[in-house]
């Protein structure tokens, strides 16, 4: 998976467009595709993951920032993340929205933990090729564009954009402002 979401997880962070001093949130980090990234270039990385061995991966794959107090790691859902309000200025989240239960829910919560004027990158396959792989329906949901812009818009995100790094990229990543 890993290698599969690289290009995807790397455009995201880009994204962020990180400075040494930001607090940031990565959602669904699963295998760690981007924690290296997150953690050389913020201050603080937060991740939460709905898998508890993914979680003591990470912990222990990134013992050294954990020890120092720049990263921390907790087992949890995009509808109630483990962490406080306004605690973060950039959240990141890839390959996730599959799996979230309400896109409102998912972006009411992602507001309450950015700080006012924090940014919130979101990357995923888009519904019409999602459909194309064949995913079970029962685990996947699959997402259009207009969903996840209108589910931002709704939840108080503005200054939506959808980037791609090249026009026929299947994939898309939308950067909001709280």
């Amino acid at each position: 998976m890993n290698r599969h979401n690289a290009k995807m997880n790397a455009f995201a962070v880009r994204q962020l467009e990180l400075k040494p001093s930001d607090r940031v949130l990565e959602i669904g980090f699963g295998g760690g595709s981007a924690l290296s990234s997150l953690i050389e270039g913020a201050s603080f990385v937060g991740g939460v993951d709905l898998s508890r061995e993914m979680v003591e991966w990470a912990k222990a794959n990134f013992a050294a920032a954990v020890t120092a107090g720049r990263a921390d790691f907790r087992e949890g859902s995009v509808e109630a993340i483990p962490f406080e309000t306004a605690s973060f200025g950039k959240v990141c989240t890839v390959n996730t929205v599959y799996f979230w239960s309400s896109l409102a829910a998912g972006f009411t919560e992602i507001h309450r933990v950015l700080a006012p004027d924090g940014r919130v990158v979101v990357g995923f396959l888009a519904k019409e090729w999602m459909d194309s792989l064949g995913h079970p329906p029962d685990i996947f949901t699959t997402r259009t564009t207009d969903d996840v812009v209108a589910a931002l818009t709704t939840t108080g995100f503005t200054q939506l954009r959808v980037e791609r790094p090249e026009p026929a990229t299947r994939w898309s990543v939308i950067v909001a402002t709280r």
